[in-house]
């Protein structure tokens, strides 16, 4: 039986496909989405058109999007994993070359209708090359340390350019991304604690070299660091928006100040209070309620995923549901992470929540590569 008799066999055909959905995942996404609408809303002050109707827009395209990837073959979208992980690398070569630069980064490439962050798109096509690579590679062969260097190469080199941009929070959720993949797809704990060994080693190196004359870093990096370890050494430059940020989420309480009550981002005291620290908004006007009732929608989605993965008899669709919602895990645990004080603020948005074009679309149709491992995943007739 060849390779593709092998995939298509017991699966659903024509309109059989749509009950086959992971309509879950579907209500749970659309939920979330709902709560970045009202937020979105709530921002602008009571602007539909100034930020929350463009979201919705673009939320209807990728709901669109991601269903008719869905109804796409797995095995498809397995045989083009290569040329989709060529083809966003060489979006990042060219972003170095002619990006458009915004906030004193160059991450974006104007294609006039839309502005396109190629290091979006390689969050999702490094899962999928992850994913067709230890589908096709033996298990046996998965811990030998030959067979790690391939998947290395793949995350760092996209890692190394995205660093170039600079983007931080990018490059630390392709790394984390990637080495999720390699964890379940059965690579030994023994490489990533040796990484966790070297990381933690380093960090004491540079701490270790401030004052020398060895120092690893600058000292505006040093600065930095303390800024985020104690923010009120600075409150009024880098230490300002983790400042009004905690501020808000301080005042938000157990259930908020009330929808569109909140005094931080309506006297505009947060900083990119529709983007990056949304987050805080929703704190302050909904409380620890709001807050953790969103968590939990996140949380399900991505527990929806680890279900559909179980079930999966095919290894590339296992692997990529669960690089998919790793990859929404990391969005959701690094942006609330940062707003809250607990990381460094590196600029990741808060998934579907978020004002953004590009994050919102390729999200979307990575969980139309979800649903299509989940609705073509072999079944017994």
């Amino acid at each position: 039986m060849t390779y593709l008799e092998s995939k298509v066999q017991s699966v659903p055909t024509g309109a059989r496909k749509i009950l086959y959905a992971n309509w879950a995942i579907v209500l749970l996404l659309t939920a979330v989405a709902c709560v970045g609408f009202l937020m979105l809303y709530s921002v602008a002050g009571g602007d539909l058109s100034r930020w929350a109707e463009p979201q919705m827009k673009r939320f209807a395209v990728g709901m669109v999007a991601m269903l008719l990837i869905g109804l796409v073959p797995i095995w498809f979208w397995r045989s083009i994993s290569p040329v989709a992980y060529l083809v966003a690398l060489g979006l990042l070569v060219l972003v170095e070359i002619m990006g458009f630069v915004g906030m004193g980064a160059q991450r974006w490439i104007d294609l006039g209708f839309i502005r396109l962050q190629p290091s979006e798109l390689m969050k999702i096509t490094l899962v999928m090359i992850l994913a067709a690579y230890y589908d096709w590679l033996p298990l046996n062969k998965v811990s030998r340390p030959f067979w790690i260097i391939p998947p290395l190469v793949m995350i760092l080199l996209p890692t190394a350019l995205v660093l170039k941009q600079p983007d931080l929070g990018t490059a630390i959720l392709l790394i984390a991304g990637g080495g999720i993949v390699m964890f379940c797809a059965g690579v030994s704990w023994l490489y990533f604690l040796a990484v966790v060994g070297a990381g933690v080693g380093l960090i004491y190196t540079v701490f270790a070299s401030r004052g020398t004359d060895w120092q690893l870093i600058k000292d505006y990096q040093f600065k930095r660091i303390d800024t985020f370890l104690d923010p009120s050494t600075d409150p009024l430059g880098s230490g300002y928006h983790i400042t009004q940020a905690m501020i808000a989420l301080g005042s938000g309480g157990w259930g908020g100040k009330g929808y569109m009550q909140g005094t931080q981002s309506r006297l505009n005291f947060l900083p990119e209070k529709h983007t990056d620290f949304i987050f805080t908004t929703l704190a302050e006007e909904f409380g620890f309620l709001g807050g953790i009732s969103l968590l939990s929608l996140y949380g399900l989605v991505v527990l929806f995923c680890v279900l559909s993965a179980v079930q999966n008899k095919d290894r590339f669709g296992s692997l990529l549901t669960l690089g998919m919602g790793a990859t929404l895990f990391l969005f959701f645990a690094v942006n609330m992470s940062m707003v809250m004080g607990l990381a460094p603020v590196v600029g990741v948005p808060l998934p579907l929540v978020s004002y953004g074009g590009s994050a919102m679309l390729v999200l979307l149709a990575a969980f139309g590569l979800v649903q299509s491992a989940h609705i073509h995943r072999p079944r017994s007739r």
